[in-house]
């Protein structure tokens, strides 16, 4: 019985698999054969080799028709979570391709190596519904993401920067960690759905929680609202997103975020179900519901008021993260089948559009030295495809239509209010959201203008772009847009999924 349950284990973790057979691929090409060539070849060969692995594990994702759970949620096949490893897989080939013109490290081979690696975390991240492995997935996701925060060792500024996510990632794995064994002792088990089961059993007059429910669900909240850079666990943020280096600061905002929200919505949904309680106007009822309605609400005002102040592009886009929190968690706070596909079809398409940001600023930090607003002083002269491009990233981001922002949004905001307990039921999240969306057009504007409107610096000649990275913005910006005018593209296979 054993060996039938790890044969059918090493079959499902195939795609993990060949990932980490790929990033074992590419550490020993570059250190055995590599070490003489230039940067640039040793990040295109290493960057082609793990691209391909990650096509193989597509492949075989897309190969696959099985449903499976096994020993009670270790590891879950089924149509959802193949999709979501998937566009991860996508994601992290996109960061690969935008990481070949990159030198700010001779390490090449570590440096895919710890991409790859963080990518099988997160694979494995989305596959399971057990406690353990999420647990163990999430530390290998995040100590991957804390090496790649400070690999550009000739930056203090990187450093820093990683040492505070590092400080910051422990103490909410302390606060994640305490709440999952406070779990474990309340239903014996590390299975979300015997989780659940056991909670309902807890409820006293139906209304109460169980003391020990409340410190769990708040640890789970805190340790989990530090992954995905809510408010006000969000400290991090602003000095990662502008100290790492370029792509590994992409990586961090987009892939990282689909994994992180992905599993905190199945813990809440599916291992606090029978706690949730209502976040209803007027009709407040104890339990995970209000508490990650507050959160959402401080992550919308926070992120958006102070990203006004912000000179530097790259703070500016770790405020927008955290006010796009702020929306994404409006899904949980309604938690059904749409609006879990309305949350999969949003952190997709902000993941596209903050990858793509991310390209054009580290083009503009390689050609101009910094990434404060006066680098993008004209943009639109010098370099005419990355700021067209930059156009379409920003304006999805604040959700204009017809780009994929927008209809993610109106999506998002209709499975909220699709919920509607007491008179006015959720709208009071969803008009706070409106609101700091228009207050978000502001900021964006504030970077096209400078991009658009403003006289480049004397002296400034035409930006030489390599085509590669021309290339995956061009895409990444066509991506956005199709699935802007033509949402069923994505949204039937998330809708069929689920």
């Amino acid at each position: 019985m054993i060996a039938i349950a790890n044969a059918q284990l090493l079959q499902l973790a195939l795609p993990e698999v060949i990932v980490v057979v790929a990033a074992l691929l590419v550490l020993a090409m570059d250190l055995l054969f590599l070490r003489t060539y230039r940067t640039r070849v040793r990040f295109t060969i290493a960057a082609a080799i793990a691209s391909l692995g990650c096509a193989g594990a597509v492949f075989q994702l897309l190969l696959a028709q099985q449903q499976a759970n096994v020993l009670d949620g270790m590891l879950v096949a089924n149509p959802l979570t193949r999709l979501v490893q998937i566009a991860l897989l996508i994601l992290t080939i996109l960061v690969l391709l935008i990481s070949v013109d990159s030198t700010f490290t001779e390490h090449v081979g570590e440096y895919v190596l710890l991409i790859l690696l963080a990518t099988t975390g997160m694979m494995f991240l989305v596959a399971s519904q057990d406690l353990l492995v999420i647990f163990v997935s999430l530390e290998l996701l995040s100590l991957s993401l804390y090496i790649l925060t400070a690999f550009d060792k000739r930056s203090p500024r990187s450093s820093e920067a990683a040492l505070k996510y590092f400080l910051f990632g422990g103490m909410s794995a302390a606060f994640l960690l305490f709440g999952f064994s406070l779990l474990y002792g309340l239903s014996n088990s590390t299975s979300l759905t015997r989780i659940a089961s056991a909670i309902r059993n807890l409820h006293l007059n139906g209304q109460h929680l169980n003391p020990l429910l409340v410190i769990a669900l708040v640890t789970t909240v805190i340790g989990f609202g530090f992954k995905v850079a809510a408010a006000p666990f969000h400290f991090w943020a602003p000095d990662v997103y502008q100290g790492a280096p370029a792509p590994s600061a992409a990586f961090i905002a987009s892939a990282s975020k689909v994994a992180s929200f992905f599993i905190f919505f199945q813990v809440m949904a599916v291992g606090f179900a029978g706690a949730e309680g209502s976040a209803a106007w007027s009709h407040f009822v104890p339990g995970w519901v209000p508490v990650l309605a507050i959160v959402a609400a401080l992550s919308m005002l926070l992120g958006n008021l102070v990203a006004i102040v912000q000179s530097s592009v790259r703070r500016l886009l770790a405020y927008s993260a955290i006010a796009h929190a702020g929306y994404m968690l409006l899904a949980f706070v309604s938690h059904t089948q749409q609006s879990l596909a309305a949350l999969l079809y949003y952190v997709a398409t902000y993941a596209f559009a903050t990858l793509g940001a991310f390209g054009v600023v580290a083009v503009v930090e390689e050609r101009t030295g910094g990434d404060r607003l006066a680098n993008f002083d004209g943009l639109s002269r010098r370099a005419p495809v990355l700021s067209a491009c930059m156009f379409i990233f920003l304006l999805s981001l604040a959700g204009i239509p017809p780009l994929a922002g927008f209809f993610g949004k109106v999506y998002l905001f209709v499975s909220v209010l699709a919920v509607t307990p007491g008179p006015l039921g959720l709208l009071w999240l969803v008009v706070l959201a409106i609101a700091m969306s228009a207050v978000s057009l502001y900021y964006y504007l504030q970077v096209l203008k400078r991009m658009y409107v403003a006289s480049p610096s004397a002296g400034s000649d035409r930006m030489q772009v390599p085509i590669l990275r021309q290339v995956v913005m061009v895409l990444l910006a066509g991506a956005v847009v199709l699935l802007g005018c033509a949402p069923h593209l994505l949204l039937h296979w998330i809708l069929e999924a689920i």
